[in-house]
């Protein structure tokens, strides 16, 4: 009875001890980390992982950009301080008012703030599209950021059309939350006209906004607007400013 209990009990540590090897060799996933060691195993896998941290699935992404053509295209930049210019790919950060252009050798894009520029002459589509900067300039209201623009016309009554970036988070979270799933980048445009007070005064693209900023050019300015059909009210201004030199 006595060899009968040995005999059982060998066979059962035969047993367990099997079953420990073979799970050992079967599973190597397992290798005794703790819950708290795993999370931190997977918080250490790189630099930037977030560990597990669940993504919300609702969210679409960013539509826009904070750039203004987004590509890089042929330019020519003048730096404050230069008396030439350089012939770069540049494109223009509306958002965080700065030039990108990419490096010519080492092929890197890089970013010059608004106040180091001059000009820039981006051609897009063709044309030559001349940008300067709100440094140094007299506003009718002021413009904390020196801006970039677009010289729409030059001297004396200078037309300049203004980028801005409107930035709108998403908003889909809570029981009142309009259900806006993402991110957006939208462009607006402010008009502004180099004013007889020697400030650049911020319009509208129509008669009414024309015969304010100018009172005692009515009726050059009725003329010119029913002359003919412009394509666009950028256009009209533009061939009013020219009649008022």
């Amino acid at each position: 009875m006595k060899k009968l209990y040995l005999i059982s009990v060998f066979i059962l540590f035969f047993v367990l001890d099997f079953n420990n090897v073979n799970s050992q060799v079967n599973n190597p996933y397992q290798k005794g980390l703790s819950a708290e060691q795993n999370l931190n195993a997977i918080r250490d896998l790189a630099p930037y992982s977030t560990g597990g941290v669940g993504f919300d699935t609702r969210y679409e992404g960013i539509k826009g950009s904070p750039r203004l053509f987004d590509t890089l295209l042929p330019s020519f930049l003048n730096v404050k301080g230069q008396d030439y210019y350089l012939q770069l790919k540049t494109d223009i950060d509306v958002f965080k008012n700065t030039l990108l252009f990419l490096h010519p050798k080492t092929g890197k894009l890089l970013a010059l703030p608004a106040d180091m520029i001059n000009e820039v002459v981006i051609k897009s589509d063709g044309k030559d599209m001349v940008f300067r900067t709100t440094s140094g300039k007299s506003f009718e209201k002021d413009i904390k950021e020196q801006k970039f623009f677009q010289v729409l016309k030059d001297e004396p009554y200078t037309f300049i059309k203004m980028p801005v970036k409107i930035f709108t988070e998403a908003n889909y979270k809570g029981a009142y939350a309009p259900d806006r799933r993402y991110d957006e980048y939208e462009t607006k445009y402010r008009y502004y006209i180099f004013g007889p007070d020697n400030t650049f005064n911020q319009i509208q693209l129509n008669r009414k906004s024309l015969v304010k900023l100018f009172p005692d050019k009515k009726e050059i300015i009725d003329k010119t607007i029913n002359s003919k059909t412009y394509v666009n009210d950028e256009e009209m201004v533009i061939a009013v400013l020219e009649m008022l030199k």
